[in-house]
C-alpha cells in the first residue's frame, strides 16, 4: 500500500490522505472483528463495533481504485505500455511486494504462537503448515484454498493478480496497435465483465476478475482525467458513472458505489490539477507512506495486545477498551518501525533489477 504521490518527492497529496485514512479503517476493522477485547468494547459501544466489524472493511475499495489509478500512471501514462519486457517488470513487482510481506508473515507466525500461550480464542489462526506457507509465499493461498496465516493478506495476492492482469492487457494492446484507444477498450470490456458478471458471484473472490471493476475503474479514470483532455475527459467520467450506475441497478453493492465515488474524486482532482496539492500536511504524507507496513503488521500486533490484556488486565469493558485503543496505537508504531527497518531496505533491494530505460516505476498501489 505504499504509493508515491507528488509533492517535494513526487507524491500525490490526496492519494496519501486516502491511504492514510483507509489504512486506519482497516486496522479498526480488524480490531473490532478479531480478538476478545472488542467483545468487551461492544458492551460500551455496540453500534460502533458492529459498524467497524461489518462495514469498515469497505475501505479496501479505496486501495483498489487507487491501485489501478497508479498502475496506469506507472505502466502506461498515455495508455500505451512503456516497457517491451513485461515479465521483467512483473518480477520486480513481485520482489517489492512479497519481500516485506514474507517477513511480516514470519512475524505473524511468531506473534500467533505468543498469543496462543496467553489466550484461547477463535480469532487465533491454526498453526501454519509448510505447504500453507509456501502457497502464501507464491501469493496463491486463496486460489489453492488455504486458510490465511494473517488477516487481510488475501489483498496482497489480489493486488498482484490485478497488476499482472492490467500488465497483460496493456501488453496485448501494445502488440496489436500501440494506441490508447485499444488499451482503454480492452480494460473497459474487462470492467464491464467484472461489474455485470464476476463481481455478482462471491465464488470468484479469489481471482482478480472479481475486483477488476474497481481496479480498472481507477486505471480508466487516470487516462480519462488528464488535464489535456478537457471536457472530453469529463464526458468519459460521466460514461463511467453511467456504467457503474447500471451495474448497481442490476444489484446494488455498497462497495462498488464507494469505488465509483473514489474514482470520481480522483478524476475531478486530477482534472482540476489539485490532486498533488490537497490536503497539505506531513502527517498525511507519512501515514500514506507507511500504510502498507501498518496493514501487514496490524493483525499480529493486535493478537499480542489481545493476549496480554486477556491474561493480565481486568475483565471489564473499560479496561479492555483501553486495550483496543492501545492496540490501535501499537499497530501504527510497529508499522512505522517495520517501514523504516524492513520495507524501505527491501524495497531498494527489489529495485536492483535492471529495467528498460523507458520504464516508469512507482511503488505498490494497493493495501
Amino acid at each position: 500500500m505504499s504509493v508515491t504521490g507528488v509533492s517535494s518527492a513526487g507524491r500525490m497529496a490526496l492519494i496519501d490522505a486516502m491511504k492514510a485514512v483507509g489504512s486506519q479503517f482497516i486496522v479498526l476493522h480488524h480490531l473490532a472483528f478479531y480478538g476478545p477485547m472488542s467483545d468487551w468494547t461492544k458492551a460500551l459501544l455496540p453500534d460502533l463495533i458492529d459498524w467497524l466489524s461489518r462495514d469498515a472493511r469497505m475501505a479496501v475499495q479505496v486501495f483498489l481504485v487507487v491501485g489501478g489509478f497508479l498502475a496506469a500512471r506507472s505502466l502506461a501514462p498515455r495508455g500505451v505500455l512503456l516497457t517491451p519486457q513485461p515479465l521483467m517488470l512483473l518480477r520486480k513487482r513481485y520482489l517489492r511486494t512479497a519481500a516485506p510481506y514474507l517477513v511480516a508473515l514470519l512475524l505473524s507466525l511468531l506473534c500467533t504462537e505468543f498469543a496462543r500461550h496467553w489466550m484461547s480464542h477463535e480469532s487465533l489462526p491454526e498453526r501454519a503448515q509448510i505447504g500453507q506457507f509456501l502457497a502464501h509465499a507464491l501469493l496463491l493461498h486463496g486460489v489453492l484454498g488455504f486458510d490465511s496465516i494473517s488477516a487481510g493478506v488475501w489483498y496482497v495476492a489480489i493486488d498482484f493478480q490485478l497488476f499482472a492482469l492490467l500488465l497483460g492487457l496493456l501488453w496485448v494492446a501494445r502488440a496489436l496497435s500501440g494506441r490508447l484507444a485499444l488499451s482503454a477498450t480492452l480494460l473497459l470490456l474487462g470492467v464491464i465483465l467484472s461489474l455485470y458478471g464476476f463481481n455478482l458471484d462471491p465464488d470468484w473472490d479469489v481471482w482478480a476478475v472479481y475486483f477488476l471493476g474497481s481496479y480498472g475503474l481507477g486505471a480508466l479514470t487516470y487516462w480519462a482525467s488528464q488535464p489535456r483532455h478537457g471536457l472530453k475527459g469529463l464526458s468519459w467520467l460521466l460514461l463511467f458513472t453511467l456504467l457503474v450506475t447500471g451495474a448497481l441497478a442490476v444489484e446494488f453493492r455498497e462497495r462498488i458505489a464507494l469505488a465509483l465515488m473514489v474514482a470520481l474524486l480522483l478524476g475531478v482532482a486530477q482534472q482540476g490539477q489539485w490532486l498533488n496539492r490537497w490536503p497539505q500536511g506531513r502527517l498525511w504524507a507519512y501515514f500514506g507512506r507507511i500504510s502498507y507496513s501498518v496493514f501487514l503488521l496490524n493483525f499480529p500486533v493486535a493478537l499480542v495486545v489481545n493476549a496480554l490484556f486477556t491474561h493480565f488486565a481486568p475483565a471489564n469493558p473499560w479496561a479492555q477498551t483501553g486495550g483496543v485503543l492501545l492496540a490501535w496505537v501499537a499497530c501504527n508504531l510497529v508499522g512505522a518501525a517495520f517501514f523504516h527497518l524492513v520495507e524501505q531496505p527491501l524495497g531498494r533491494w527489489g529495485t536492483s533489477a535492471r529495467l528498460p530505460a523507458d520504464t516508469v516505476v512507482t511503488s505498490r498501489g494497493g493495501l
